[in-house]
């Protein structure tokens, strides 16, 4: 019994519906099954033709109604959806639209990072670009299961080689976005959670030796000296990437040595100031950064002020061509100066000055970016202890 049970609950999931048939003799009527999704199994519906006198008319009408509910069984259409009060139903067409315009609103507002709207979109639109894409798209919001999501995954792993971290990112985003749905009673649960995140090797991002620190400076000093004060920028003063490229020349207080970040921009949503070192100091006169208009932004087009602002993708994919030219490990990253940076200045002036700097809430996350790596100290051999 529960063999049967489990065989039927099977089919009806992979068989949606049965095609449309016309029965004559003593009542002419058409039937098919479609499934239903708040029961979750197969129904009969039929449309019954007995109020058409003639025959003649019956067969035509019949005809046309095979055609239109064939034509709307197949975009995944359902009788038992009609005349229900619930936006499980809603074509999933218009759900995406409403949710890319919800995206727009919260980074217009400064709730959403760009990094962050930039890489939901992306990744949704490769979503809904792969359903329009199938054999068979899905039609509606409850037709977004888990069936649905772990093939797109496989899509995304093996059709396009993308890495296992990649696929575990297109999940992550996926699991919002049905968060959302259910909040707004497109779907009841998320499908998401039925499907396990992928075993990863983790990120490794190491700080620069100071050899190749001084590479680095040697090189950038020939050949992109504007680049060379956006690295020191991040080396020195810890402000992230995306918050760098809001900084307009108005934000750097020369006689004070300061620089003053917008809420605006910041992660925390908070005002900072950091300290500005001398050297970045000296640098940004010889390249005249401080004859420039204030409302430019301080690192724009080419990492030079300018009237518009740069992707802070664009440091990055500087920097690794940078990297490579120099033949360093892909363990720097443009994110790696900072970790630099911080590693430095606490082994120079201590950990709480690097924590203040790096605008840390305390001590705990700023000791995160000092990797102590195995290393064995020398007054750890001959220092005299008490027992």
């Amino acid at each position: 019994m529960l063999q049967r049970k489990t065989k039927t609950t099977s089919l009806a999931s992979i068989i949606s519906y049965t095609l449309p048939k016309l029965h004559t003799g003593k009542n002419w009527y058409i039937d098919f099954l479609a499934y239903d999704p708040l029961e979750q199994r197969l129904k009969r519906k039929k449309y019954m033709l007995d109020a058409i006198p003639k025959k003649a008319d019956r067969k035509a009408r019949a005809a046309e109604l095979i055609a239109a509910l064939q034509g709307k069984l197949r975009t995944g259409w359902t009788p038992w959806t009609e005349g229900a009060n619930s936006r499980q139903y809603t074509k999933i067409a218009d759900v995406f639209d409403y949710y890319f315009k919800y995206l727009d609103k919260l980074y217009k507002a400064g709730t959403l990072k760009y990094n962050t709207y930039n890489d939901y979109t992306k990744r949704l639109e490769m979503l809904r670009a792969y359903n329009e894409n199938r054999a068979m798209p899905i039609y509606y919001a409850y037709q977004i299961d888990t069936a649905f999501i772990s093939d797109f995954l496989d899509y995304i792993l093996i059709d396009r080689e993308a890495s296992p971290r990649t696929r575990n990112n297109y999940k992550g985003c996926i699991a919002t976005f049905c968060n959302w749905m259910i909040e707004k009673g497109y779907i009841t649960a998320n499908p998401c959670d039925a499907i396990k995140k992928l075993t990863t090797e983790p990120k490794y991002r190491s700080a620069l030796t100071s050899d190749d620190l001084a590479k680095l400076k040697t090189y950038l000093e020939e050949k992109n000296p504007h680049f060379l004060l956006l690295c020191m920028f991040a080396y020195y003063t810890f402000i992230r990437p995306d918050e760098i490229s809001h900084l307009k020349v108005k934000d750097i207080d020369v006689a004070g040595q300061k620089v003053h970040l917008s809420s605006e921009f910041t992660k925390n949503r908070r005002e900072g100031t950091v300290g500005l070192n001398d050297a970045v100091v000296r640098l940004m006169a010889t390249l005249h950064v401080f004859d420039t208009d204030g409302e430019y932004y301080l690192f724009g087009r080419g990492f030079k002020p300018a009237r518009k602002r740069a992707n802070p993708d664009a440091y990055r994919k500087y920097f690794n061509k940078v990297r490579d030219a120099l033949h360093f490990t892909d363990h720097y990253q443009f994110y790696s100066l900072k970790d630099t940076g911080i590693r430095d200045l606490a082994n120079a002036k201590g950990i709480v000055i690097a924590r203040d700097q790096a605008r840390h809430s305390d001590i705990h996350t700023t000791n995160k970016y000092l990797k102590h790596e195995g290393t064995v100290h020398e007054e750890t051999k001959h220092f005299k202890g008490g027992l």
